[in-house]
């Protein structure tokens, strides 16, 4: 009986390596026949349907027992190849893939619904791979190479894509690809989703229009993105928005946005343009918000300067697990700006500049909870004074391992209800009644 399952096995892979000698026959012969400077004037599905007239041609003269569906799937691949990323497409079309990681060209995994699981998508080695990342980079402008062996590009739908190629990766080119579709989550998914409860959002939704500055905090892949685009629905039509970014992966819905990426470093090491250099442009570009996709360095101390000289409503993420770690990252991102400021007059600066603190988490077994809701009260002393508004507090797993809890008012009203009201924004006073909002 093992031999026979052997031997099923062996045939298999015999037909899978014809299989792909095939689709790199007809590749090759698909490269030999096209017209360089005809295909550049194509474009989108135009480009792809001309190409797929040639790639059928090009199987009728191969002397093959494909079957309907086989010769199908050759033609995509062979499609895929030429006009689109190779293995990725398929991939790529997964709905309900949220991550692709990939470790060298034989290893690639897949996060779904939290869970992360190894797929049997393989690239055929190293340089098949590496040709894959400079399609991907070279789209947005950027490269890779081994004078510049990392990069951050994004995707047409706006998936952001992280590459590191060796020598500084050993096993092979290692991709990751946070996915952000083409249809982003909007306010409704999150609330099925569980995210948040509706007096957050109704809170939240409050503080946008009051022209509260707001930090989101949060680990890695926790939803900080995603909530930033969901809270940036809230802004009106009418202000005038500046996006600043690593790799743009924001998806705001106004119209009066313009968006600003940052720039690395040519192969000479020069013309870099950082976050900070933006921040500071932006200032002269007379915005009314400023979004910061993430503050990971001096350009927090721009940030917050802005925060306190007009530019309220502004948004920004960092990568913090409370609220109060929130608060110490931004000390030291400040102190990344190269000046000697006294403890004392940092706090100041985040104190008056910083609202309204939101804390996301990723918890066991994947789901994204927002944990807390926290008020900048002020200064204490040498302190910065908070309060919670809203907690989540988890009280368990369940059978299939996801992390259960339950979300809770504290009943704490918040300072700013002033401002609040100012701009016609009316919250009941139930929503803020110290009690169990909702469990999970």
């Amino acid at each position: 009986m093992k031999t026979l399952v052997q031997a099923g096995r062996g045939a298999d892979a015999a037909k899978a390596e014809e299989f792909d000698n095939l689709k790199r026959r007809i590749h090759n012969k698909l490269v030999d026949k096209l017209e360089l400077s005809k295909i550049s004037e194509l474009q989108g599905d135009v480009l792809r349907r001309e190409i797929r007239l040639v790639v059928e041609l090009l199987c009728d003269t191969e002397d093959t027992f494909l079957n309907r569906t086989e010769r199908e799937r050759l033609i995509e691949e062979v499609l895929d190849e030429t006009v689109g990323l190779g293995p990725l497409e398929m991939l790529l079309k997964d709905q309900t893939i949220s991550d692709i990681l990939i470790n060298g060209p034989k290893s690639v995994y897949v996060e779904r619904r939290g869970r992360i699981e190894r797929t049997n998508v393989e690239f055929r080695d190293n340089a098949h791979l590496l040709q894959i990342i400079d399609r991907i980079v070279s789209r947005v402008g950027r490269r890779v190479d081994e004078v510049c062996p990392m990069v951050d590009a994004r995707l047409a739908d706006g998936s952001r894509v992280n590459a590191i190629i060796p020598p500084l990766a050993l096993d092979g080119p290692a991709v990751s690809i946070r996915r952000f579709g083409a249809n982003p989550l909007k306010l409704e998914d999150l609330l099925n989703f569980k995210a948040f409860t509706p007096e957050m959002v109704m809170l939240l939704e409050g503080a946008i229009k009051a022209r509260l500055n707001i930090i989101i905090c949060g680990g890695t892949g926790s939803g900080k993105t995603t909530l930033l685009n969901t809270l940036s629905s809230f802004i009106s039509n009418s202000d005038r928005i500046v996006t600043i970014e690593d790799a743009a992966e924001l998806q705001l819905q106004q119209e009066h946005v313009v968006r600003l990426e940052t720039r690395p470093a040519n192969i000479e090491g020069k013309g870099a343009i950082t976050a900070t250099d933006l921040v500071r442009n932006a200032l002269r570009m007379r915005p009314e918000r400023i979004i910061i996709g993430e503050c990971r360095g001096s350009e927090a101390l721009d940030m917050l300067q802005a925060m306190n000289t007009g530019h309220d409503g502004s948004l920004t993420t960092i990568h913090a697990n409370s609220p109060r770690d929130g608060i110490a990252r931004l000390e030291t991102m400040i102190l990344m700006a190269g000046f000697d400021m006294p403890i004392k007059a940092m706090r100041q600066q985040i104190a008056s500049a910083v609202h309204l603190i939101v804390q996301v988490n990723r918890l066991q077994g994947g789901p994204r909870r927002v944990t807390h809701i926290t008020e900048v009260l002020g200064m204490e002393q040498d302190t910065v004074v908070m309060q919670d508004i809203y907690n989540y507090i988890q009280e368990g797993i369940d059978e299939t391992g996801r992390a259960r809890g339950r979300f809770e008012a504290t009943g704490i009203r918040p300072a700013f209800m002033e401002q609040l009201q100012s701009a016609g924004v009316r919250l009941p006073a139930s929503a803020f009644r110290q009690r169990v909002m909702m469990r999970d």
